[in-house]
């Protein structure tokens, strides 16, 4: 019942990952790319809301240099999983085991409204005992990466709604952290945006960072190294 958008993402995209598909292809060789240590392990993670189980008995690892997706219906947990791995949500059970530096990209609430985006670097950039200037100069280049020039004397409230998460997105990496987590970071992006994510993505994987990245595009899974598929557990 979802829009072929929705679910497919640009139809250029799509279109592009199908004749990539239907073209023959060496077998990989999984030793091509180094990898380097484990970055986040999650083991037996579990999370309930009083009587409602959300997550149950989640096992994930993922090491520098890797790209893992997590997928699932809607109410699967796809979220709180990512809310757990950065920090701000705490798991019932299992245990959580990541690095210290850590980009974190929310689905919602990660920016402020009524601060302009170089405002955003420099708060951010504090936080990572960045100067001014060079958190500033930072977040531009890294905004450049995705085909956006931030203005100076525009607040976040008045970009647009793929805007706000390109602004989201830059904030996650603008310390070129070892672990990387982006909850469908792709929301109001176009064509060309979506692709300068996944070249940017690609990016800090040969950086030697770790990425997760919450999706619900079907094509993205090409992507990637990892597939983590959520199930509801109210389900079973």
């Amino acid at each position: 019942g979802m829009h072929p958008a929705e679910l497919f993402g640009p139809a250029t995209a799509y279109a592009a990952s199908l004749a990539k598909a239907a073209r023959p292809r060496p077998v990989a060789d999984p030793l091509a790319r180094s990898r380097g240590p484990v970055v986040l392990r999650l083991s037996g993670v579990t999370k309930r809301y009083r009587r409602r189980r959300v997550l149950q008995g989640v096992d994930l690892s993922l090491r520098a240099g890797e790209v893992a997706a997590v997928v699932g219906a809607n109410g699967s947990g796809k979220s709180t999983l990512l809310g757990i791995c950065a920090g701000t949500v705490k798991a019932t059970g299992g245990t959580v085991e990541r690095v210290a530096r850590v980009g974190y990209a929310p689905q919602q609430h990660g920016i402020a409204p009524y601060l302009t985006p170089d405002e955003h670097f420099r708060l951010f950039g504090a936080v990572h005992g960045m100067s001014s200037r060079k958190a500033v100069a930072t977040g531009a280049h890294l905004a450049a990466g995705l085909g956006w020039r931030p203005r100076a004397d525009t607040i976040a409230a008045k970009l647009s709604g793929g805007t706000q998460q390109k602004l989201n997105v830059v904030l996650g990496e603008l310390d070129r952290p070892d672990l990387i987590l982006l909850d469908e970071p792709y929301q109001g992006f176009d064509q060309d945006s979506y692709l300068d994510l996944w070249t940017q993505v690609y990016t800090w994987r040969d950086a030697g960072a770790g990425v997760l990245v919450v999706t619900h595009l079907l094509h993205d899974l090409d992507k990637v190294d990892h597939v983590l598929e959520l199930q509801n557990p109210e389900d079973h």
